[in-house]
Formats: structure tokens, sequence, C-alpha cells
């Protein structure tokens, strides 16, 4: 029997409150919402919807790696945006992360995110054994 097991790397943002940057469970990995904070500066990448969306994506990917998954491994994915207006330019950044076989994903604008961001994406990946 498998036991969930938290996640957690340098080479991803704290988490801002109490929950984990993921949990392992069963071979499923859920991440939670990232947002586009620098792990090394704590701070807010400077930038529009570009810049912010390639942020929150490395700030997967180091969380990914740490725990022993990849971009392939996603099968779910979350975006939430501050504007829909966003939209577009967030999905060139989003389309080169996942050049082939995207995830499943909902993507939809909310009232607000944390530290006024103008992105946060969860996600969900699945080991094959």
């Amino acid at each position: 029997m498998l036991m969930k097991k938290i996640i957690h790397t340098t080479h991803a943002p704290v988490a801002i409150g109490p929950y984990s940057q993921a949990v392992e469970n069963n071979n499923m990995l859920f991440i939670s919402g990232q947002i586009p904070v620098n792990p090394a500066t704590a701070k807010v990448v400077e930038g529009h919807i570009t810049e912010q969306t390639t942020q929150v994506l490395n700030n997967i990917a180091a969380i990914l790696e740490t725990a022993g998954y990849t971009f392939a491994d996603i099968v779910k994915t979350t975006c939430l945006l501050s504007d829909m207006s966003n939209f577009k330019a967030m999905n060139e950044v989003y389309a080169s992360y996942f050049k082939e076989n995207p995830p499943a994903r909902a993507a939809f604008a909310v009232k607000e995110l944390p530290l006024n961001v103008l992105i946060e994406i969860e996600a969900i990946a699945i080991k094959t054994i």
C-alpha cells in the first residue's frame, strides 16, 4: 500500500499558506496552484502574462523534477487567469511546454489571484508503472 508523500523543492516558491507544493499518492502527483513567484527572490516576476506564465510553468517543472515526473506525465491542468484577454498569450507559452499530447485542461477567469498575479496553474500527473 502506497502512502501519501509530501513533495517540496527549494526550486519552486514556498507555500504562502497551509498547503504543500505537491502531494504524491499511488503514482499520482497533485501539484498545488503555482503563481509566478521566482523562488530565488520570493518575488512576483516582472512583466506581463508571457513572463508570468513562463515562471509558473518553470515552477511546475521544478516540482515535477523533484518528484520524478515530467510534463509528459501531466494529465490535467487548471489555469486561472485574472483576465481572459490574456488567454491567447498564455496559450502560446503553455503550448511550448506541452508540445505533444497536451493534458486535459480547464481555463477560466477569476476575480482575483494571490499577490495580484495574472495567472495560477495547478496540475495532476500520473506516472505509468
